[in-house]
């Protein structure tokens, strides 16, 4: 019995550490997004959930290339990529429930507010599934939560080809909370691996 107590208080640990560099790597996130509404307003507004997709889908291929190509012409890591994969995704969700605007029709605190909701809604996800696979993605390299990130966008395309109908499938809400929460994953690694 002490065995399992020690077991749960030191899975408790992990998850409250997990948390702590879960919410770390949101608040950078969130800074940038904030900054851009700041320079942009919510230009991001008039954009449709294939062309979010697609914006996705390009910044997971130029984190699958640097990861394979020693050789960049361009002073950006995996980070900044990882970052725009989680707030582009974030405004796919919120494109999602608010529809397409046609012009920018949202404050910054407005978009701030629907921000913080869907992170709140994919960390409360996150919990869950780690709950139940014990924070299995520890043992994942950043290259196979890459490769997840595509399969996922993959999904997705397919899902809006098929104009959102799925016979068996989640929708895409949680596809890009998925996506969402596997780079958060990754930042987290390559935050652990500068250290």
């Amino acid at each position: 019995m002490k065995i399992l107590s020690e077991i749960y208080a030191n899975y408790e640990q992990y998850m409250q550490q997990t948390s702590e560099q879960y919410d770390a790597v949101i608040t950078s996130c969130r800074d940038l997004f904030l900054k851009k509404m700041k320079d942009y307003g919510s230009a991001w507004r008039i954009l449709r959930l294939p062309s979010l997709t697609d914006q996705i889908y390009i910044k997971a291929q130029r984190i699958r290339s640097l990861q394979e190509n020693p050789i960049r012409k361009v002073d950006e890591g995996e980070r900044s990529e990882f970052i725009g994969i989680i707030n582009y995704s974030i405004m796919a969700l919120i494109q999602l429930e608010k529809g397409i605007a046609d012009q920018p029709d949202l404050s910054e605190k407005g978009a701030l507010d629907l921000y913080d909701k869907y992170v709140a809604a994919t960390k409360a996800l996150m919990e869950d599934k780690n709950h139940d696979y014990g924070e299995a993605w520890r043992d994942l390299r950043v290259s196979s939560l890459t490769d997840l990130i595509i399969q996922k966008l993959l999904r997705v395309k397919q899902i809006e080809d098929n104009e959102g109908k799925t016979l068996v499938s989640e929708g895409i809400d949680a596809n890009y909370q998925d996506m969402i929460n596997y780079s958060v994953f990754a930042m987290i690694h390559l935050n652990e691996n500068n250290k």
